[in-house]
């Protein structure tokens, strides 16, 4: 049986958005023995990192988090502006409210958490590309 042994990435943001969670990711993944590369910034993780490595794996992450907070904020008041004007609905509900009836009928007829998914409809899963 193979195993994984290397992950690359483009650059730390396609790994994590902000750094606590960058750290944690790198850092169970090298304990398992998987090799992580940033192509961008040109670093190798292995779980034998030097000081500087992981200081540059923290200052990747904070620019991370930092590059996406005004993202969130210029969405928020977009999304703001945009209930004002009547044009924002906000998401699709993804059950109808007979299947979220019934969903409520077996929770509260206490079956087993497994039987409740079975139930649910199969929607296609949406892949995003960036």
């Amino acid at each position: 049986m193979s195993r994984l042994r290397a992950i690359s990435f483009y650059n730390s943001s396609r790994l994590a958005r902000n750094l606590d969670d960058l750290r944690r990711i790198v850092q169970s993944m090298t304990k398992c023995g998987i090799r992580i590369e940033f192509v961008k910034e040109g670093l190798v993780f292995t779980g034998e990192d030097s000081p500087m490595a992981n200081l540059m794996l923290s200052v990747m992450g904070a620019f991370a988090e930092f590059e996406r907070a005004p993202i969130r904020e210029r969405q928020r008041e977009g999304i703001a502006l945009a209930r004002q004007r009547g044009a924002y609905r906000g998401r699709k509900k993804s059950l109808s409210p007979e299947q979220a009836g019934e969903l409520r009928r077996r929770r509260r007829k206490a079956d087993k958490p497994r039987s409740r998914i079975r139930h649910r409809p199969r929607d296609p899963v949406p892949i995003y590309k960036e």
